[in-house]
């Protein structure tokens, strides 16, 4: 029997070249709190909330981006509808990269963030 869990993703790690700029980039974008935390391996990181603890999340860390636009792209979901979560992210000093892209789950935009790190925009 192949595997097949519940969540194939588990985790995401985003790589930032300065702590307090990307949590408050996130933090306006995404209209949330991330969560520093000092304690807790080899560096300190913010993780982004979510509702449940078994709920799929992830945080930002201190490390080397990849090229601009050249690594994996991770989807986070917009708290108010794409439209209101690309001008966030535009005016925190992101870039949107495509036209918004509808899927029968909902609609999406590919974006960099100030470290040119490739995200997902995701409204359903």
């Amino acid at each position: 029997m192949p595997f097949q869990p519940e969540h194939f993703a588990v985790w995401f790690e985003l790589p930032v070249t300065d702590m307090t700029r990307a949590t408050t980039f996130y933090e306006k974008v995404f209209q949330t709190e991330l969560k520093l935390v000092e304690d807790m391996g080899p560096n300190p990181f913010a993780m982004f909330p979510v509702k449940a603890d078994s709920g799929v999340s992830g945080h930002i860390y201190p490390g080397k981006p990849p090229a601009r636009g050249s690594g994996p792209t991770i989807h986070l979901a917009c708290p108010d509808g794409l439209e209101a979560t690309m001008y966030r992210f535009i005016e925190a000093g992101g870039e949107i990269v495509s036209d918004p892209i509808g899927i029968p789950a909902g609609r999406f935009v590919y974006a960099l963030d100030p470290d040119g790190n490739s995200i997902g925009l995701f409204s359903a």
